[in-house]
């Protein structure tokens, strides 16, 4: 079984075995700041297109905001021009990125419909030319992330992965899923061995890691030095540490008891509606109340209700009032 001790990185060094994924809509700036907190780990941004950075829109330069105690900001760019994505990244690395990565995986129509994401992996001769020029254009760490393969036919993440180290990249991640499963059934870290075996740079694990004992299985089978948590982190940043610390100790995470939890939620909440604006606060912070509230009995029903409500004063209520309604022994849903 690989070790669990650390990731290394050309270019960085010596990292914790476990990365934040690339998520629109979930990896901003109060994520990353909670995440951080408790994780001195590789922290990516949010999935940024590398066309819409250049045009400056308002929407991807706030994705691109980094903190000033963000100890190592990376940057996830995501299109299918080589020259739009070498400039995105040179504008990355001035905006003070410490490492690129390039999305080769999104499954999303919208991203698919433009030929870009997971679409690229049915031309590998574009996916090379794509990090050729990332890497050319900074001196920065590149590295990509990819599905398994457009589909169970064509299953070419080995061989992408091989021709990205031959382009320069330090380290790729793959989904153990093909793009037309999207999120369906497992993920199949055992498929991801041959990506281990066609390369030699770093290898990151990603897709239903949760559980230190997830963490493990995945980078048994697989092969990686590290694992890359997702939907795991939604509602609760500080997850990503505590997977982290539970790698190191041999042990499993310990869950946070449902007081402190929703504490840390409602910090979380207040974060969010100050960093984007009340409005579209309350919408992107819903995504992360659901989850974490469907992790407790009985909190659907309070999602469903938060999920209804525009004014957050009643939210903030509803999980104030949230930990008094569980009832012992069965007070926390295992992750």
């Amino acid at each position: 079984m690989p070790e669990a001790s650390s990731l290394s990185i050309d270019g960085i060094g010596s990292l914790p075995p476990v990365l934040t994924a690339p998520l629109s809509g979930v990896s901003d700036l109060p994520f990353r700041r909670l995440v951080r907190r408790s994780f001195n780990g590789l922290v990516f941004s949010e999935m940024i297109a590398g066309k819409e950075m250049l045009q400056g829109t308002a929407t991807s330069l706030r994705m691109a905001l980094f903190a000033p105690d963000e100890s190592l900001p990376a940057i996830q760019l995501a299109g299918r021009e080589p020259a739009v994505m070498a400039d995105a990244a040179r504008l990355s690395a001035d905006l003070g990125a410490r490492l690129i990565d390039i999305n080769f995986g999104c499954p999303v129509k919208k991203v698919v419909n433009g030929l870009g994401g997971s679409a690229i992996m049915r031309d590998e001769a574009l996916a090379v030319s794509i990090v050729e020029a990332v890497v050319n254009a900074v001196n920065l760490p590149v590295s990509v992330k990819m599905r398994l393969g457009w589909d169970r036919s064509s299953v070419n993440a080995p061989e992408i992965a091989r021709l990205s180290e031959q382009a320069g990249a330090v380290m790729v991640t793959v989904h153990g899923r093909t793009r037309d499963q999207f999120y369906d059934g497992r993920a199949d870290w055992r498929a991801i061995a041959a990506v281990r075996e066609a390369v030699s740079l770093s290898l990151v694990v990603n897709g239903d890691i949760a559980t230190a004992g997830d963490a493990r299985r995945a980078m048994a089978l697989s092969g990686a030095d590290a694992v890359m948590i997702g939907r795991a982190a939604f509602g609760r940043p500080w997850h990503v540490g505590a997977l982290a610390r539970a790698l190191e100790s041999g042990g499993e995470v310990e869950l946070a008891e449902p007081s402190l939890e929703m504490e840390l939620l409602l910090e979380h909440y207040d974060m969010m509606l100050e960093f984007h604006g009340e409005r579209r606060g309350c919408r992107l912070a819903r995504k992360h109340l659901l989850h974490a509230l469907a992790r407790y009995p009985g909190g659907d029903a309070v999602g469903r209700m938060i999920a209804n409500c525009d004014e957050p004063e009643a939210v903030r209520a509803r999980i104030r009032d949230f930990p008094d309604t569980l009832s012992p022994p069965s007070r926390v849903r295992a992750a």
